[in-house]
């Protein structure tokens, strides 16, 4: 058991290192992609699976981390295809990753990630459910963006982790929000299960960021960021454009070092409206519980509402559960139903999933998603779409 409570812990992404230290950022953000888990740096997987190629180069890189600095570069590939009577019947797209994270300090790192985020053909998968009719995201993140600057801020945090304070070039949906599926990169795929989809949260951009424990069971994270931010352009505009987004997240734990493990939260947010009339006011709240159970089952539960046309649904329920299999294998599924603002009916997504961890540098993780009654083709009464994802890391 114990063995395998480690092994949990390294592949959320977000173990005791993480929570405890970082204070924020979740299973997408740095910090979780640097810990050791999900099969790509895991100690106890590598020696089933022992680095035959370039062992020289890992040996460097973890020399490095000895001297507290520590990265990786990762490519992530998404090809989807659906039997949708609209649009091109298929999507494909890659990203390009370097990040890392430098302690400077006791109490001090600089957090960066830099990427390419490019389609393969004429639709990114992040666009493939609008193209087949159905308002949905079925590919969050795999978009056609290009070169972007996601991270580059600074992380300073009290000597016992009571409190931590972010600057700079932030990305809100890693902490905004999250459970332990939350990462488009590791677990489920669709935008319903990942950050709330009733959140008009920004793109990463100039924000302000901080989380604080309220005693052995509470904490709190609260930011203000950038509306407005466009990562492939990084500035700092918004002191002039005064347009913001915030949030506010009130959460129980069953203890500050299994923060993204047991976690049941509310949260509120706010967006400003655009000046030029690109995005009107938007609101809302959310609600999320999600619970470890012995280490291998983690139940979920989501629900949101938002005030506005901003956010991609007006109301949204989602349920499910992952289970956390040998070594470091994840499966999991999950269902939604949404409305929209504007759009008469509702619409539910199923998603289904099974991560292999074929080696310590390589995952594969194909899954289907089911969306029934699909909101910009009221003709069809469904759509399903195939996924095949693939992430190797340097």
């Amino acid at each position: 058991m114990l063995k395998l409570s480690v092994l949990a812990c390294s592949i959320l992404g977000a173990g005791v290192s993480a929570a405890s230290a970082q204070g924020l950022g979740g299973p997408s953000s740095v910090q979780a992609d640097l810990q050791p888990g999900d099969g790509l740096t895991d100690p106890q997987f590598r020696t089933e699976f022992p680095r035959n190629i370039a062992p020289n180069y890992f040996e460097w890189k973890q020399s490095l981390s000895e001297k507290n600095f520590s990265y990786n570069i990762d490519y992530l590939s998404l090809g989807q295809t659906s039997n949708a009577d609209l649009g091109e019947g298929d999507a494909a797209g890659g990203i390009f990753r370097i990040y890392g994270n430098w302690k400077a300090t006791d109490n001090g790192s600089l957090t960066f990630k830099v990427e390419n985020r490019h389609a393969y053909g004429a639709v990114a998968p992040q666009n493939f459910g609008f193209d087949g009719g159905a308002l949905s995201i079925p590919g969050t993140a795999f978009n056609d963006n290009g070169t972007l600057l996601t991270n580059l801020f600074w992380t300073q945090r009290a000597d016992d982790g009571a409190w931590t304070f972010q600057i700079g070039q932030i990305d809100v949906t890693d902490f905004v929000d999250i459970y332990g599926l939350v990462s488009p990169y590791t677990a489920f795929q669709n935008l319903a299960f990942n950050t709330n989809p009733t959140i008009n949260a920004p793109n990463p951009g100039f924000a302000i960021a901080a989380g604080a424990r309220l005693g052995e069971n509470f904490y709190m994270i609260g930011s203000i960021a950038d509306a407005n931010a466009d990562p492939s352009s990084p500035d700092l505009s918004v002191f002039s454009e005064g347009e913001l987004f915030k949030s506010l997240e009130i959460g129980y734990t069953s203890g500050q070092d299994r923060i993204y493990f047991d976690n049941i939260h509310l949260t509120l947010w706010h967006a400003d409206k655009a000046d030029d009339g690109s995005r009107p006011e938007d609101y809302g709240a959310s609600f999320s519980a999600a619970w470890f159970i012995d280490n291998t089952w983690m139940p979920f539960f989501r629900a949101g509402a938002s005030k506005g046309r901003a956010a991609l649904y007006e109301k949204s329920v989602s349920a499910g559960i992952g289970y956390f299999a040998r070594n470091t294998d994840l499966a999991g599924i999950g269902f939604n139903w949404a409305e929209a603002n504007g759009i008469a009916g509702d619409q539910e997504t199923v998603e289904a999933f099974y991560r292999f961890s074929v080696s310590p540098d390589l995952q594969i993780t194909p899954s289907v998603q089911y969306i029934k009654d699909p909101l910009l083709n009221p003709s069809a009464s469904s759509i399903t779409l195939w996924s095949l994802r693939a992430r190797v890391v340097f």
